[in-house]
């Protein structure tokens, strides 16, 4: 059904342009951190301090075949690295090579429902309460994207950047990248997938 879905979507539409990717030379001597620098919320934490040893990544919501991925799991897997430009809405911009699992594989394995239409991404980042809101069930950041940019190619969850493990200030240990958005999107510090039907 899922491998359908995409194929239903190439003929309806020709696959959405490439993000640039550069050259190796291109890659920034130092890659500036956006966002939150350090989580400091408990669970998050006492995953940092063991070196993610027992990080596991949930893929749930919509799927006939809910998962979960250890890191070493996640690096077995079939990986594509991208060199490319991280723009921030702050107005500066920085390239640097990226390393991860290509998201359509998780989702593929997934089996995604015929009612999902987005995948959620929840991250170990609590909100500040006035961001979230007094009233919201869970504060936890979040970020969203429909499946066009889901099975795009470039739209991978990295784990390496610039050939050494994903540090904490650049979302270790699992950072979404889907290299035609802006830098905001760019989800740090995943901690579950979800495929929702609505937002």
């Amino acid at each position: 059904l899922f491998g359908a879905l995409i194929r239903m979507i190439v003929l309806v539409a020709p696959r959405p342009a490439m993000a640039q990717e550069f050259e190796r030379k291109d890659i920034a001597k130092v890659f500036r951190g956006n966002g939150t620098q350090d989580p400091t919320d408990e669970d998050y934490r006492a995953l940092a301090a063991s070196g993610f040893a027992d990080y596991k990544l949930a893929v749930t919501g919509l799927v006939a075949q809910p998962a979960e991925y250890s890191l070493a799991q996640l690096r077995a897997l079939p990986w594509r690295t991208q060199i490319t430009r991280h723009d921030c809405v702050e107005g500066w911009s920085c390239i640097g090579q990226w390393k991860g699992v290509p998201l359509a594989a998780l989702l593929g394995a997934a089996k995604p429902q015929p009612a999902a239409r987005f995948v959620v991404f929840r991250c170990f980042d609590s909100m500040d309460e006035a961001d979230a809101g007094a009233d919201a069930p869970d504060s936890s950041y979040y970020e969203s994207i429909d499946f066009d940019d889901a099975l795009h190619p470039q739209t991978i969850l990295a784990y390496e950047l610039n050939d050494k493990t994903l540090d904490i200030s650049h979302g270790a240990p699992l950072r979404l990248r889907f290299e035609r958005q802006l830098g905001y999107k760019q989800a740090k510090y995943v901690e579950r997938i979800e495929l929702v039907a609505s937002l």
